[in-house]
């Protein structure tokens, strides 16, 4: 079993910063792939950025240059530092983990953006 647990969401301004925390606990290793997806209102989720088993990292071409994945293997967290945020961005900000085939989402933290 793999226990995700988001913090960091909240309110911010236009332009303004937030840094998206999961801690991941149980049978979970450096060696498994994590990453952020979002949901906004009435839209899919979709995957916002990833860090995969060997490393590789990847972001949806409407972050790019503005949010950063990272993850610190000793404290089995995850982070997400979001800059220059847009109206956009505005959604639920959930953590996965894939673990032996099984993908595990945290509850979710909300993120809202006012312009």
């Amino acid at each position: 079993q793999v226990q995700l647990v988001e913090s960091g969401g909240g309110l911010v301004q236009a332009g303004g910063s937030l840094n998206l925390s999961c801690a991941a606990s149980g049978t979970i290793s450096s060696r498994n792939g994590m990453g952020w997806h979002r949901q906004a209102p009435g839209k899919q989720r979709e995957l916002v950025a990833a860090i995969s088993s060997s490393g590789k990292i990847t972001y949806v071409d409407s972050v790019k240059g503005r949010f950063t994945i990272s993850r610190d293997n000793a404290k089995n967290t995850m982070y997400l530092q979001m800059n220059n945020l847009i109206p956009e961005d505005t959604a639920v900000y959930y953590c996965a983990a894939l673990v032996y085939g099984t993908l595990y989402w945290g509850q979710g933290t909300q993120v809202t953006v006012s312009s």
